[in-house]
């Protein structure tokens, strides 16, 4: 390319310099805004000032980065065609744009290679004998300013240069040494990555991250997306829909991205706003209702799935279909206090597609507390899906002829007036009737609940100033109410016990025990009160299960012991020696060891040896058993410094263990592990 029949070699640079700035000064009124420019592109629209030599005329050539990420280059009249974009060509796809080769306009003169910047500076279009200082495309200056040209990189690092994030201010495509990549959570369309983010999995989007293009952005982000990456694919279209907050498909590619991470309720609100954007956009609406019906919202799920226009799923409409059915029929259940079929019904409709509702995970959790399983229950509670705030597509939803979030307040409601928590119980009821104030269902459970809590209340101060007999009156109106309630019945049986009315109070624990077959104090209760009548076996019967429960319990394990003494006694058994809180005797003679034996009852030996690891690792164990059942005779033996009495009993091995009963061995262990040896000692306590 010349002017006037010379070469740019033939000019001088100081020529070329002047000319080219006259050139340049009458286009700087039409140059676009610093914002505008493509600053992530791989090559930089910017150009530095050449040298010319007073006697030529230069001529300068715009041109615009295309989105390719290959990096070519477009001229002036294929601009537009850059832009030219599909309407949600931002969906998932594999689709890619074809690279425009650079034209000369002038001279049709085409230029096979795209423009890349590679790690050394560009080298002008034209021939010089030297290298013209140019800049790294794509960088920079902090200030917005183009280096000087004396600035321009002549000593170049043997390290490759990759457009990156950058670690400093140097906006988008600014160049990162190494060839690693960065990435931080908190970028928009204005600002570039700062240099505080990590290292990620390899180089997200091919060092597309920095682009103001959103459709190369996209595209990288469907690729991180095919190869599984969802975080990454996330952080792309966040930074896609960052550069075009009103593209449809940006929308609902991220929300595919949240699906893969897990995050439904998030996914959710971004189809939501994808359809916001677009209510033509089919695929927002398809992926839209598959959520939907995850959530159980069958309703709102065949709105957008049975799209004007579109077939649906087929598998998608079979699982809606499906959903639907399971859900009718649990409604159905519920209806009568069918609880066994309601849950039945509930956990179809989870398992056919259902699972990620919270009302049905809040069904089977009130199912079961109907059934009286109120650990399953309350452990079904803390598995609910978190689902708040809630989308715009539930808010309005009915579920069981509520509001759906209001049924998941009511249900809680009630597990919790069952688990005895009236305080919890009054407050969920209360936050049911804000959201759906005009629900009969929930209007009634809201006036019980007051009501129990008022007596249950006002049972409690009537206990405490041992007025027991306007107590019992008090809890007695609350059963009125809630005839099952197990909390009530247990504080009654109570007062029953204060009043010496044992039957009564053991008739209270026993209904108390059909609800909560595990409920701790209905059971201290019912045992007492059978001691109180002389009951032994069923009071022995009654302290074993909480001795189980409460192993540590001292005052369980004594009243233990007396009630296991005296039902004895009550057998005719001779009892002898027999005090409670014993610690394991020690033997030191033979003598001693078939006097110890000889005792009425069971007697528990343990030969050990004080060199023995095991029996050092299992003494302390022993110790323990020896408090949890005071009514046994714990020994212990040495073999090395009683051997007479090892030989008698050819113990050869420690630790072992030795179960008499009347001087008679019932039952040997050799070396056994913890919860065999309580197994045997709990099996010979009863």
């Amino acid at each position: 390319m010349s002017h006037s029949g010379k070469s740019i070699g033939d000019l001088g640079l100081d020529s070329l310099t002047d000319q080219l700035r006259d050139s340049l000064s009458s286009l700087e009124a039409n140059k676009p805004d610093f914002r505008e420019l493509d600053l992530g592109s791989p090559v930089s629209p910017l150009r530095p000032r050449a040298r010319l030599n007073n006697t030529a005329t230069a001529t300068t050539t715009t041109t615009s980065s295309s989105s390719s990420s290959s990096g070519s280059v477009s001229g002036t009249r294929n601009a537009p065609n850059a832009l030219r974009k599909s309407s949600h060509s931002g969906e998932l796809s594999s689709e890619t744009s074809p690279t425009t080769a650079v034209r000369n306009p002038k001279h049709g003169a085409s230029r096979s290679d795209p423009l890349i910047y590679s790690g050394a500076c560009s080298q002008s279009s034209v021939n010089s004998p030297a290298p013209i200082n140019v800049l790294p495309t794509g960088n920079i200056c902090p200030s917005g300013r183009i280096l000087k040209t004396g600035m321009a990189m002549n000593h170049r690092s043997s390290k490759s240069d990759v457009l990156g994030t950058g670690t400093g201010n140097y906006g988008h495509g600014s160049i990162m040494r190494g060839g690693g990549t960065m990435k931080c959570s908190n970028f928009d369309a204005g600002h570039s990555l700062s240099s505080s983010c990590s290292p990620v999995r390899g180089n997200i989007g091919g060092g597309r991250m920095g682009s103001v293009d959103p459709e190369e952005v996209k595209r990288a982000g469907n690729e991180m997306y095919k190869k599984g990456y969802f975080g990454e694919a996330l952080m792309l279209y966040d930074r896609a829909i960052a550069l075009a907050p009103g593209n449809a498909a940006y929308r609902s590619n991220r929300a595919a991205a949240l699906i893969g991470l897990g995050r439904v309720a998030e996914a959710v609100r971004e189809c939501e706003e994808s359809v916001k954007l677009d209510p033509t956009y089919w695929r927002a609406h398809q992926r839209l209702g598959s959520l939907l019906i995850r959530l159980g919202q069958v309703e709102n799920a065949r709105r957008h799935l049975c799209f004007p226009g579109y077939h649906p799923d087929p598998a998608e409409l079979h699982k809606l279909q499906l959903v639907e059915k399971h859900l009718n029929k649990c409604s159905d259940a519920r209806k009568v206090n069918d609880w066994k079929n309601a849950l039945r019904e509930c956990d179809a409709s989870i398992a056919a597609g259902a699972d990620y509702s919270p009302q049905l995970f809040m069904c089977k959790a009130e199912a079961l507390s109907k059934l009286h399983q109120l650990e399953d229950a309350e452990s079904c509670l803390s598995n609910i899906p978190k689902l708040e705030p809630y989308t715009s597509s539930c808010s309005q939803t009915k579920f069981f002829g509520m509001l759906a979030e209001a049924y998941t307040f009511l249900a809680r409601a009630q597990i919790e007036m069952a688990l005895g928590r009236f305080e919890n119980a009054l407050a969920a009821v209360e936050k049911a009737a804000q959201i759906d104030p005009r629900n009969v269902e929930v209007a009634v459970l809201l006036n019980n609940v007051r009501l129990v809590a008022r007596a249950r209340a006002r049972g409690n101060d009537l206990f405490k100033s041992e007025r027991f007999t306007e107590a019992c009156s008090a809890y007695g109106e609350g059963l009125k109410i809630d005839p099952t309630n197990a909390v009530l019945y247990c504080n009654r049986a109570a007062c029953w016990f204060k009043l010496g009315q044992w039957e009564m109070s053991i008739d209270d624990c026993n209904h108390a025990l059909r609800m909560q077959p595990n409920y701790t104090k209905a059971l201290l209760r019912r045992a007492a009160s059978n001691s109180k009548l002389e009951r032994w076996a069923d009071a022995v019967k009654d302290y074993e299960v909480l001795r189980k429960e409460l192993p540590d319990d001292n005052e369980v394990a004594e009243a233990l012991f007396h009630a296991q003494v005296a039902l004895k006694k009550s057998r005719g058994e001779e009892v002898y020696n027999m005090k409670f809180g014993g610690e394991v005797e020690t033997i030191v003679g033979i003598e001693q060891f078939r006097a110890a034996i000889s005792l009425p009852g069971i007697s528990v030996v343990y030969f050990k040896s004080s060199s023995n690891m095991q029996s050092k690792q299992i003494s302390p164990y022993v110790d323990t058993l020896c408090g949890r059942y005071p009514s046994l005779n714990f020994l212990k033996v040495d073999i090395e410094e009683n051997q007479a009495v090892a030989n008698a009993e050819n113990v050869r091995i420690v630790p072992t263990f030795k179960i008499y009963k009347n001087r008679s061995r019932v039952k040997e262990i050799v070396c056994p592990s913890r919860e065999m040896l309580e197994h045997s000692v709990r099996h010979y306590s009863f």
